[in-house]
């Protein structure tokens, strides 16, 4: 069975599964367009070209009604929803054949992709938590893929928790926006991290209170009310914010801990889905409290997975079948043949042994390989590489990014290294958890509270990031690279040489990395420092 599915709200994206196994999962925000946007109508004409035949099955996955005419309603489903009573399913003609029309909820297509893409059998009864900017609420399916919806937790977690950035940052227009900015609650992530202090003050207490009040929808005009408290456009480099920053977000997880701990079983596997799943710290706390037998979050966790989880609900639908085979390098192909300035680099064959000496040599590289992740995580696919010792790297990287200079960079790591740098024992692929550092080598990597947000790599899961990670450990003797995603600022993976010229040079990258082939910035200073010292080691030699 062919399907085709659609997410046509933020962070849009198409899915296409054939026979149980996940061929592609296009994001309308890469190939530089602008993160968190929704399809549009050359995304899906782009995607028709792709496809050699014509599915058996077209999914729309549920979203907000909006101005939906009554036709619509009938075809589409809603944002809220577990049960078959959010299934819609019809006939349509698509290109004069007729295929199946299948829509399900928002609401479950989170709860579909969690479970379809687990390590769960089918019929593994479980836990599992949405958490994200509308919905923060458990669940349990029992072995017949039944969906209870256990307790709404707490309204808008993602959006309360975006919204204390947006408290503090004097450039949010608190009385125009209607929605916490999507790009803050990372941000405040990194800031939690700064954090030295458990402990409220009394004024702060009431800030909690009113952010984690039970109500719909929490405008951000009602900050208003906190114009007078302290942390009110305080700034963001301010020390007793970033103190409470960490605070909130230790009592926003506790909430639904504590939800757990009174209410579930011990021992059972728990799902999690929705953007909070993105939010490292808060997974590791999850894997932490040793309350369940096991914790899956997919790369997808945010919206970029629901029309992977609608086409799970649709291949349930249609066969009895929740599970798929899916690999995270499941995007588009880097486009070569494009133009670009190329007088501007020196081009040549490279291999593993050459980059990774550049790279220890303080150059910093954009990595592309293959098919682009699925998911906003820059997996080593589409990557920026760089040595990972000095804090100074961070530093420079963070400039490149065009980004706030306390966030952080994160490593990529040699699965079999992983336990002797970051107390890491268990593969952690898709760079979902916070572990402890180890050493102080890894400057760069290490976070101000002495964790980092880890990648693991095997030569199963990445075999040229792996053979990379091998030779810089022959150079260094770490199997350690800094890894941040390859995108201008605001938009999401770069994937065509046109772009990644450009920005190589607008954003004084010192080269790139493409399918074994060098194109390194002739201008860059890091650069003709490189070939400096390499010519005078060649003389000694000679």
């Amino acid at each position: 069975m062919k399907i085709l599915s659609y997410n046509p709200g933020h962070d849009g994206s198409l899915a296409y599964i054939e026979d149980g196994r996940l061929i592609f999962s296009i994001e309308a925000e890469k190939d530089s367009h602008y993160r968190h946007s929704p399809l549009s109508i050359p995304d899906m004409l782009s995607f028709f070209g792709d496809l050699k035949e014509l599915p058996d099955v077209l999914c729309r996955s549920g979203w907000w009604p909006g101005n939906n005419n009554l036709i619509e309603q009938r075809l589409i489903s809603g944002y809220h929803g577990t049960g078959s009573d959010d299934i819609l399913v019809s006939k349509e003609k698509l290109f004069g054949k007729k295929v199946d029309s299948f829509s399900s909820s928002h609401e479950r297509s989170h709860l579909l992709c969690a479970f379809g893409m687990s390590n769960l059998t089918k019929c593994t009864p479980c836990y599992a938590l949405i958490w994200e900017g509308v919905i923060g609420s458990f669940y349990e399916i029992d072995g017949e893929l039944n969906i209870t919806k256990l307790a709404d937790v707490m309204p808008e977690p993602g959006h309360r928790y975006a919204l204390l950035y947006g408290l503090a940052d004097p450039t949010f227009d608190k009385k125009v926006a209607e929605f916490s900015r999507f790009s803050d609650a990372g941000k405040l992530m990194a800031l939690a991290s700064f954090s030295k202090r458990h402990k409220p003050s009394i004024e702060e207490e009431k800030i909690i209170s009113f952010l984690m009040q039970n109500c719909p929808h929490l405008k951000p005009q009602e900050c208003e009310t906190l114009r007078e408290y302290r942390h009110y456009n305080i700034g963001l480099d301010d020390s007793e914010f970033r103190n409470f920053a960490g605070i909130v977000s230790n009592r926003i997880f506790d909430r639904f801990y504590q939800y757990a701990e009174l209410n579930l079983k011990r021992n059972m596997p728990l799902l999690i889905a929705g953007g909070c799943g993105l939010n490292c710290d808060w997974n590791t706390k999850w894997k932490e409290t040793n309350f369940f037998s096991e914790v899956f979050i997919p790369p997808v966790a945010n919206d970029s997975g629901s029309a992977i989880g609608t086409a799970i609900d649709a291949q349930l639908y249609f066969t009895g079948n929740p599970k798929i085979e899916w690999n995270v390098y499941s995007g588009r192909e880097f486009v070569i043949d494009g133009a670009y300035d190329a007088s501007s680099f020196d081009a040549f064959d490279s291999n593993h042994e050459k980059v990774s000496e550049m790279l220890a040599n303080n150059l910093i590289l954009g990595w592309v390989n293959g098919k682009y992740e699925i998911g906003p995580r820059a997996l080593g696919n589409r990557s920026i590489l760089a040595a990972p010792f000095n804090d100074s790297s961070r530093e420079r990287l963070n400039e490149i990014k065009q980004r706030e200079q306390f966030r952080p960079i994160a490593p990529i790591c040699l699965e079999e290294d992983a336990k002797k740098w970051f107390n890491c024992d268990q593969p952690s692929p898709f760079m979902l958890y916070t572990q402890q550092v180890s050493t102080d080598a890894l400057a760069a990597v290490t976070h101000v509270n002495g964790t980092a947000r880890i990648q693991t790599v095997s030569s199963k899961s990445n075999n040229h990031l792996y053979d990379l990670l091998v030779a810089f450990k022959k150079c260094t003797g770490f199997g350690v690279l800094c890894n941040t995603s390859l995108n201008f600022n605001g938009k999401g993976f770069i994937n065509n040489i046109s772009d990644l010229s450009d920005y190589t040079i607008k954003h004084k990258l010192d080269g790139f990395v493409i399918k074994g082939k060098c194109y390194m910035l002739r201008s860059s200073q890091y650069y003709q420092k490189y070939l400096t010292m390499k010519n005078a080691n060649n003389r000694d030699v000679n």
